[in-house]
């Protein structure tokens, strides 16, 4: 066997020019002959080492023949008359294997038995025996046909190279070794730029990047089916295992992450760094993929999501739109992702630089490739500002335009107009809360309310021109302008998402920070929640009507209808009313309006909190005079699906009012207030009242949209 051997790597689909490329590494020059099959020479040597070095690869195949075989007969004689006794001893186990494509052979249990047959009849004539105990080691023959044309060969590795060794605990859904192995080969990645997995599972990218950093033989730890030959010499075993020794790198100095959602899945990871002896190199969090962050710059993110049976609904839906805005805060960063899912381009609204065909155990999936901007020479890598956010078109997700940096400066320039304008304004009224910016210009459809010391900025659907990334940018710079230009620390801005008539949603990108404060007005106090809702629990255009209420309180038994966080309430108590009632079917609302009532120093049981439903109610109340003042201000249900013969039209408002005034005594006093932009009053259904609209007179003076509500004033004449 001093001959050139003829050997086969062997891998999964679509990683064969990777394995070629690390044959070449070790000095063989590889071809590829056939999907996952790459043929080389080599002498003994080489089969120790291309066993304990090739990353990517599944097995180590001796070819012993290739030859065409269109029939058994074929098949056994050259089956029978190849040289196997120089491999197999007398008390050698050969199972055998096989795999027929498009040939004449198809029945591959039959190929098996007769391959079987003719190496039994060949080792009885080689080494003149009748009984082959097969008790010692193993060598695994397989037989391959395609097209016609036989390929036979003995196993050296054993079980697949995938199996390093050091995986002691495994995580749902687990990667492959050779192919996360193959993912960072495809990648940018090299041991000097940080490197970030945010589905990290069990850790595999992670720790193999660790290891090749450390220049670390995949099959340093393992054991192979080839160390039993005894035609294999432990010497050659031996100085292969040397080379591995020899060639170790120390390890470098930049740690790499992996974060992932699940604690169990990080713990295994952790266990399983350790056992690969690459702990102290890498660094595993638990943490969701939305609150992704580095402060380093031109990293990678090579990584695998998540995916199963439902990619376009449910919770992997979200996961997976939201990836190009997470993405974006890694703006000089390159982006590598394997998934199995159909649409991934047209989701993160970019086209791949490069996408290769994989194939993760049996799903089909694409590797995709998002080539960030090249890092800097060493000179000017120097100079440059760490963790520096790249802006503009750079970025491989989001970047603004010039557009985007002169919106941001024509918003500058009006907040800090706005400003200088109300500077005195707030403090001659007593508030602390009020609207400083109100859509006041069309391209930035955004509303900043101050509360004190903070800023809630609400944002209002339009087209955009950008996508969903590039959006995220240009509203993370109206913010940050907005904060610079009212002098606001940035910790402090809140923002939301409000999609006129299907509701108010909370923006996904937001962090999930729960911020209630305190706020003044009018020498009261009130809990609002910055955070949480779209509505934090004071209405500021409101505030007019509420001192209304307040005047007119005195000695009254007021009633609230829907009642929210009980602001109108805490004005009428304030203003002296005897007794209170506020309704409300929310108990948060309820407790709500509790803590603000008992902040003022009001409490119970002169100021009574009812959970019911408002229309039910009024209903069951007695028909007597009982209350002197009232305020109703039903919420807007609006939905564009929603039609006339919803209770919140007119016909239902007015049968709600009349409901109230059958209990309202002479001469009392309801205000009704409404922000449901189709309403039309129609006072002949309500009576007996005098019936006057002072929207004018409510709408305060720091909104710009004056319609932001309609109030009437309806007097009980009866």
């Amino acid at each position: 066997m001093t001959t050139p051997l003829t050997l086969i790597a062997t891998t999964a689909f679509g990683l064969e020019a990777v394995v070629k490329r690390e044959l070449a590494a070790l000095g063989y020059e590889g071809q590829v002959i056939g999907p996952g099959w790459i043929r080389f020479k080599g002498d003994q040597l080489a089969i120790c080492r291309a066993n304990l070095w090739l990353r990517c690869a599944d097995r180590v195949l001796v070819e012993m023949a290739r030859f065409e075989a269109a029939d058994f007969d074929t098949l056994f004689e050259t089956t029978r008359a190849v040289a196997w006794h120089e491999w197999i001893g007398q008390d050698g186990a050969f199972p055998v294997v096989g795999r027929s494509l498009n040939s004449q052979l198809s029945s591959v249990p039959a190929c098996q038995r007769t391959v079987k047959k003719a190496v039994v009849e060949s080792l009885q004539r080689s080494h003149r025996c009748q009984l082959l105990e097969e008790q010692g080691p193993l060598f695994k023959i397989q037989v391959a046909l395609l097209n016609n044309v036989a390929t036979l060969t003995l196993d050296t590795t054993g079980p697949s190279l995938h199996k390093r060794g050091y995986r002691r605990r495994a995580a749902p859904a687990p990667l492959k070794e050779t192919l996360a192995a193959a993912l960072l080969e495809l990648s940018f990645w090299n041991p000097q730029r940080p490197l970030l997995d945010p589905f990290c599972g069990g850790g595999t990218i992670v720790i193999e990047a660790a290891r090749m950093a450390r220049n670390m033989a995949p099959g340093l730890e393992r054991q192979f089916a080839a160390e039993a030959w005894p035609h294999l010499a432990i010497a050659t075993w031996s100085e292969a295992r040397r080379e591995t020794r020899d060639l170790l790198r120390q390890p470098p100095t930049e740690r790499l992450v992996g974060t992932d959602s699940s604690g169990p899945a990080v713990a295994a990871a952790r266990e399983n760094a350790v056992a690969a002896g690459v702990d102290g190199q890498v660094h595993f969090q638990q943490r969701t993929f939305g609150d992704l962050r580095s402060q380093r710059t031109y990293g990678c993110v090579v990584t695998n999501p998540p995916y199963g049976q439902r990619l376009e609904s449910g919770p992997l839906a979200s996961l997976y739109r939201s990836i190009p805005e997470v993405l974006r805060r890694l703006p000089s960063w390159s982006h590598f992702v394997l998934t199995a899912h159909p649409h991934f381009e047209q989701l993160v609204e970019r086209q791949a630089e490069r996408r290769r065909k994989l194939y993760n155990g049996r799903i089909e999936c694409t590797y995709y490739q998002f080539h960030g901007p090249r890092p800097p020479r060493p000179a000017t890598a120097q100079s440059a500002t760490a963790g520096r956010l790249i802006e503009d078109t750079a970025s491989v997700f989001g970047g603004l335009t010039a557009k985007g940096h002169h919106q941001a400066e024509l918003f500058q320039r009006r907040l800090a107009k706005r400003a200088r304008h109300l500077r005195r304004w707030p403090r001659k009224r007593g508030i602390s809360c009020f609207r400083i910016y109100d859509r006041d210009i069309p391209e930035i459809p955004l509303s900043v309310d101050r509360y004190e010391d903070h800023l809630h900025v609400v944002e209002y659907d339009r087209p955009h021109e950008r996508n969903r990334a590039q959006h995220a940018d240009w509203l993370d710079l109206m913010l940050r302008t907005a904060a610079t230009t009212l002098g606001i620390e940035r910790p402090c801005v809140f923002f939301k998402h409000k999609r006129p008539q299907r509701g108010a949603l909370q923006h996904p990108r937001l962090d999930h920070r729960r911020h209630e404060i305190t706020v003044r007005e009018a020498g009261l106090q009130f809990l609002v929640n910055l955070s949480d809702y779209v509505d934090t629990g004071l209405f500021l255009d409101h505030r007019i009507t509420r001192s209304l209420v307040q005047r007119a309180a005195a000695g009254t038994r007021f009633l609230n209808l829907f009642g929210y966080t009980g602001a109108f309430t805490v004005y009428a108590a304030s203003g002296g009313a005897a007794q209170t009632t506020t309704v409300d079917l929310s108990p948060t609302y309820l407790d709500w309006s509790r803590r603000n009532l008992q902040l003022n120093g009001f409490g119970t049981p002169q100021h009574a909190l009812v959970r019911a439903d408002v229309v039910s109610y009024v209903r069951g109340l007695p028909s007597q005079p009982t209350f002197d003042l009232a305020v109703v201000d039903p919420p807007t249900f609006s939905n564009s699906k929603r039609t006339e013969s919803d209770w919140s039209v007119q016909r239902n408002y007015a049968e709600l009012l009349n409901g109230v005034l059958r209990v309202m005594r002479p001469g009392g006093v309801i205000f009704f207030s409404t922000n449901f932009r189709r309403f039309k009053f129609d006072a002949e259904r309500i009576g007996p009242a005098e019936v006057v609209e002072i929207s004018r007179q409510t709408v305060p003076e720091d909104y710009r949209n004056r319609r932001i509500h309609r109030c009437w004033k309806i007097l009980c004449t009866g």
